[in-house]
């Protein structure tokens, strides 16, 4: 249950509809990690020593203790979770690390053969886990704070669930993988025009990697802000998922040095041949769902506070997803990270 005392600290300006002020700079964040890790598993145990190298490369571990035992959960073959975070760097000639610009969390049920997908607001009024000092604070500026160990902290207390691992993913690595795929086929949401690329809604036209970016970039223009961009994110991920068979034959020595300078993850070598031998089922049917909230102005910034019975809502469907007793959703301001891991009888 929320602070009661929650209201007592908000400095509540106005309260209006999402504003369209900043620019949103894409990262699609969704998959293309979990893409790779679910189509690559003929290629890892063929070109062993490559990809041990790759998966060695790309392997960043949080150094923290996991809510649950990770290797007994893909040994069983049960579901996991992974959470997604998308950075800017890499794009538009980007070098630093910030905040995430997109956050999804992602599980995949093998048996069920689903993937169920949670678009997370990037600015969520949360504490961020070990920096409550500075609440309120926006759930983007977790990875900034502490990075990935921060940033899954911060979503595993906030909505009761536990996060099995993470990968990051910058915006640069997108692009190329568009491109490897042949492009993507999309038939857009709304009309708009961005980064020098026009889109017409409903007329499907043919993407490569610089126009599909420019298309799940804009925000500022559409009607339902972050809202709107997390749909086409999520339009794009499906039609990229949907081509990733494709990928078996790209998955050379230079594809892989491309790819690997754009991600890291905590996932395993063996992981990795899990994930793409037992888990790819969980590809067949995707249910795509985004966390909503209204936005206020807290301290003289927008936020995204996001009420007790939506974010309980989001915590009911990702622990049916991942096979867990129901729980009560958790709390932005307490700094207790005890995550119920019960599973269902």
């Amino acid at each position: 249950m929320e602070n009661s005392n929650e209201n007592l600290r908000r400095k509540k300006e106005l309260r209006r509809p999402r504003p369209q002020k900043k620019q949103g700079c894409f990262t699609l964040g969704l998959l293309i990690f979990v893409v790779l890790a679910l189509v690559a598993g003929s290629y890892l145990k063929k070109h062993l020593a490559t990809a041990k190298q790759t998966a060695a490369d790309i392997y960043q571990s949080t150094d923290t203790k996991k809510a649950r035992n990770v290797d007994a959960i893909l040994k069983q073959n049960k579901p996991v979770s992974i959470l997604l975070l998308g950075t800017d760097t890499g794009a538009l000639g980007r070098t630093f690390q910030g905040r995430t610009d997109t956050m999804i969390l992602a599980v995949l049920n093998p048996k069920q053969k689903t993937m169920t997908v949670v678009s997370i607001p990037r600015d969520t009024e949360v504490a961020v886990f070990g920096y409550e000092q500075y609440f309120p604070s926006k759930i983007n500026a977790a990875y900034a704070y502490g990075g990935a160990k921060t940033a899954l902290k911060t979503v595993q207390k906030y909505l009761n669930v536990p996060i099995d691992y993470y990968a990051t993913i910058n915006m640069g690595g997108l692009e190329n993988l568009i491109n490897a795929v042949g492009g993507l086929d999309i038939k857009p949401l709304i009309t708009f025009s961005y980064d020098n690329q026009s889109f017409t809604k409903d007329q499907t036209t043919h993407m490569n990697g610089k126009r599909a970016l420019a298309y799940v970039r804009m925000r500022d223009d559409d009607p339902l802000g972050d809202y709107g961009r997390q749909a086409r994110q999520r339009q794009v991920l499906t039609k990229l998922a949907f081509k990733s068979s494709k990928l078996i034959n790209l998955l050379d020595d230079g594809f892989l040095k491309t790819i690997k300078s754009q991600i890291s993850t905590d996932l395993t070598f063996d992981d990795l041949i899990y994930l793409g031998t037992d888990y790819r089922v969980a590809t067949h049917h995707m249910k795509s769902y985004s966390m909503q909230g209204s936005t206020e102005v807290i301290d003289r910034q927008d936020f995204e506070v996001v009420d007790t019975k939506n974010k309980q809502a989001i915590t009911d469907i990702l622990r049916a997803a991942l096979d867990l007793e129901p729980a009560t959703t958790g709390s932005t301001l307490a700094s207790d990270n005890t995550i119920d891991t019960q599973a269902k009888d």
